[in-house]
This record gives structure tokens, sequence and C-alpha cells, in this order.
């Protein structure tokens, strides 16, 4: 039997419509669907009639199915000869372990392709009316992975760079250790007083988004209740908010004339 072939795609942030073309694409041919729990349940309903659509999301602290099995179902279904489709929340190479899943496909002579996606740390921010870069607050812009406890040992960050050399910074999976996130920063010479944003569920219906400074944010967050999923943007772009806010005007609706 021909092996089948297997797409790794970027489903976007959360708005349905921020899906690429190619990754729109891959899942209307494919014959099976692995996908997680952060894409948006619409971009399913393109999935031709027949496919076999399987959940295979992670909740934090929980795993309804690990890596590993995931990396079976893969194999498995492209040696029964089909068009597989993994559609990952975000860009599957920003936190998305798609080196791995690639890894195994190449290991088992399995074709694939790794589809971009458009990344929350950017869409979120640009949905809240936050550029994460500016010709006049931040040239420079860092994604970093917020949620390694130092009291486990998994802090494994290089907080004197972070905090010194780059303008912005999107610590994705970060709201749950925002207080280590904010203490670590100052520790490390960042204004007490840099602006930063929490934005929860951004690019979807349900976003809400939050300011303050690394001296505030963690008690701002705990009254609007914001949890996961949240990015947490740091860097002086996040004043142009008050200005450039776009995304929740445009979901009010507009009063119609009698």
């Amino acid at each position: 039997m021909t092996k089948g072939h297997v797409y790794l795609v970027g489903a976007g942030p959360g708005d349905p419509k921020l899906i690429t073309v190619y990754g729109l694409e891959c899942i209307q041919k494919a014959d099976v669907i692995l996908y997680d729990r952060l894409i948006s349940q619409e971009l399913l309903m393109h999935a031709k009639e027949g496919a076999e659509l399987i959940f295979c999301g992670k909740l934090p602290g929980k795993h309804e199915l690990i890596q590993e099995e995931i990396h079976a179902l893969l194999v498995q279904k492209a040696n029964e000869g089909k068009v597989v489709t993994r559609l990952k929340g975000g860009d599957p190479a920003v936190f998305g372990r798609v080196g791995e899943e690639a890894e195994v496909l190449k290991d088992n002579d399995i074709k694939y392709e790794i589809i971009p996606g458009v990344t929350s740390g950017i869409a979120a921010a640009a949905y809240a009316g936050i550029p994460v870069t500016h010709r006049d607050y931040g040239s420079s812009f860092a994604m970093v992975t917020g949620h390694g406890r130092a009291s486990k040992g998994a802090d494994h960050l290089n907080w004197d760079a972070l905090a010194n050399g780059i303008d912005t910074i999107a610590f994705y999976m970060g709201v749950g250790n925002l207080t280590h996130i904010c203490q670590q920063l100052i520790a490390h010479g960042r204004s007490a007083h840099t602006p930063v944003a929490v934005i929860h569920w951004g690019t979807t219906t349900k976003q809400r988004t939050v300011t303050g400074t690394l001296l505030t944010i963690e008690e701002e967050v705990k009254k609007a209740a914001i949890i996961h999923p949240s990015i947490v943007l740091v860097g002086d772009v996040v004043n142009l908010r008050e200005k450039l806010q776009w995304f929740e005007e445009a979901q009010t609706p507009l009063l119609q004339e009698d």
C-alpha cells in the first residue's frame, strides 16, 4: 500500500478567518484530522464528508492524548494510505512540538509538509491594538514559553537578556506563572513601571484585555478573573493600545437608524 501524506498545519490564533489558504485546503482534502483544543471548531466544518476527526488537545495539567500517542496515530493513519492533517493552534513551529512530530514522520519514511500559521503572540496583540514593534517604542521582539516553574527546576530562561535586551516580550502559557515572570523581569533590571497587557482568548469573540505594569498587572488580572489561554505582552508598545484598540469597538454593533 502506498503511504499517505501528513500536513502539519497551523490553524491560527482563534479567529477562523485567520487560517491560511493552504491550511484550509489541507483541512478540505484530509481523510483524517487530528486537532488540538485551541483551534476554532468552525474550521472542522470544512472537512469533507466522512473525514475522521480525532481530538488530541491538552488542557493544562490534563492530557487527552499524550504526545507519543499522537505520534503513533500520525504514523498509523499515514501507513494506511490516508491524507492526514494535524491541526494545531497558532503556528505549529511556535511551541507546537511540530519538530518532534516531523522527526517521527521522517524516521518512518512518511512524506509531510509544515504549513505555517498566524501565531497568537503577534495576532492577539494586533487584535488588542498593540503592534509588537514600533519605530518609536520597540525594534526587537521575543516569543517565550512562560510556564517554566523555578520551584520545579524548570525555569531555563535567560532573564537578564530578556529584561535588558528585548523591547517587547510575548509570554505564551504564562498567565498562571505571572507572579514569577514579573518578579524575574524586575529583579534583572526591567523597570517595575514597564507596561504589560494580558490578552485572553485573543482574536475570538471572547477576547478580553487587561493592562497594567510589571508592578500592578497581577492585581488587574485577578480582578478581571483572567485565566488560560492568555498571552502576556511586556513592553512600551502596550501603551499604544489606548489609542489603537479597534477589535472591541468592531464587536459592538452600530445603532441602526429607524
